[in-house]
């Protein structure tokens, strides 16, 4: 598939500037963040203007294909039917007064909890991920689970409450000291988890993740939430999954939770729940979980918490996915791509690939050097892909591509990723006289 195209058009009352690469950097510097204007020089300087399904369109009108998003865009950009939901609310009543009853956020929760694990039938909108970590922290607070238990590596936001779940020093390091009675135990290991919660019985809230994104995508031995769950009950804990990355059909399944038979107290979704249009995140609980909440309206709010527009994304999302069976599709495309990347990979780099691992559209190559995943990621932009790095493992690329992917797109994301591997490997396989080349 060419990648070349028309210029995007430029956006309403633009001034030039959105085409000056240098122009652009000065902002970036001067007004946002120094470090992003080096990333953006680092993968070409490339200026993004327009997204379209898989595809975002950058001013030169260079089409590149979007498999990174950090798990947000199962359904790409712009998809009819959750663009369709939210300009009809734009047009309607997108904020509401949140005095009176308002439909969308009615309609939205209702559609969520058809598709969650059975007993989740309480909803609460946030607008990020971390927003919903917070209110399950809190959550937790009201039924005297002061102790929270989270996972090295685990990944879980960065607002202060998050940040002290997020299993990494280098992200909490300048801001300590963070929550207290934080303790973290090693991902997939339940039996360290069930003996960290005998010594905090009725005190301890658990939060984990049904894969680790951040981690690197970091598959838990089968049978995992199910011994969480096990160990949690055993010990009066409260569980928290977060979904925020994984959920609404990302592994392959509507939750992670479903390939285990699992229902916690609250699940976390995010990302995926805003179509790639409008920013939605929620908590889903129990009525018991909730019943704090239930009983006084007013002692967790915020002011963007279910408004109808995000609502509509959400209610568009679901619709979406359901309509057009991306779990299924997330499913079998997601074999499909970890079977044939891999062996590109594998073919490429040798023993320089540590593992190839994924479930669903969640998909990681971890290498044997930190140079490797950085390089291939600016040379898979060059050669029309976005990826992602993992925050929490600097040895792991990661591809969330779209579930959307038709078939032209799927052949030029392989051929692209080995065009990049091909590319990249020389620096670092090894020569004929044995030593890698790092060029």
């Amino acid at each position: 598939m060419n990648t070349a195209s028309v210029p995007a058009a430029p956006p309403a009352g633009d001034d030039g500037r959105a085409y000056d690469r240098s122009a652009l950097g000065a902002l970036y510097r001067t007004r946002l963040n120094k470090g992003r204007a080096v990333l953006g020089e680092m993968f070409g300087g490339h200026v993004e203007l327009e997204s379209r399904g898989a595809w975002v369109i950058t001013a030169e009108g260079r089409r590149i294909l979007n498999c990174g998003g950090y798990g947000v865009l199962l359904l790409g950009s712009r998809h009819p039917t959750v663009v369709r939901l939210v300009e009809e609310q734009l047009h309607r009543n997108p904020v509401a007064t949140r005095v009176l009853l308002e439909p969308q956020a009615a309609l939205a929760a209702d559609a969520l909890v058809e598709v969650v694990p059975a007993g989740l039938e309480r909803v609460h909108f946030a607008g990020s991920g971390a927003e919903a970590v917070e209110t399950a922290i809190k959550m937790a607070r009201t039924h005297g689970r002061d102790h929270l238990v989270a996972t090295y590596d685990g990944y879980h936001g960065k607002t202060m409450g998050a940040l002290s779940l997020t299993g990494k020093d280098v992200f909490q390091a300048p801001f300590r000291p963070l929550l207290p009675d934080v303790h973290h135990v090693p991902f997939g290991d339940a039996e360290a988890l069930d003996e960290l919660l005998a010594t905090i019985p009725g005190r301890g809230c658990v939060v984990v993740e049904p894969v680790q994104g951040e981690a690197g995508v970091v598959l838990p031995p089968d049978g995992y939430l199910r011994a969480v769950q096990r160990a949690c009950t055993r010990h009066g804990a409260f569980f928290v999954l977060d979904e925020v990355q994984t959920g609404l059909g990302r592994l392959g399944t509507w939750f992670g939770a479903d390939r285990e038979g699992v229902t916690p107290d609250a699940l976390l979704v995010g990302k995926g729940l805003s179509g790639g249009v409008i920013p939605v995140s929620a908590v889903v609980a129990t009525p018991r979980a909730f019943s704090v909440f239930d009983r006084d309206p007013y002692l967790h709010t915020s002011t963007f918490s279910g408004v109808p527009i995000a609502m509509a994304a959400a209610r568009g999302a679901i619709t979406a996915i359901k309509e057009e069976g991306l779990v299924e599709r997330s499913r079998d495309l997601g074999a499909q791509l970890l079977r044939t990347l891999g062996d590109t990979v594998r073919e490429h780099f040798g023993d320089a690939v540590r593992d190839v691992r994924g479930r669903g559209l969640l998909l990681g190559f971890e290498f044997r050097e930190p140079g490797i995943p950085g390089d291939l990621l600016i040379e898979l932009v060059s050669q029309g892909v976005i990826a992602n790095h993992s925050l929490n493992s600097h040895l792991v690329l990661r591809l969330t591509p779209p579930a959307v992917l038709d078939a032209a797109e799927v052949s030029f994301l392989c051929e692209a990723f080995d065009r990049a591997c091909r590319a990249q490997a020389a620096r670092y396989v090894p020569t004929s006289e044995g030593g890698p080349v790092h060029a």
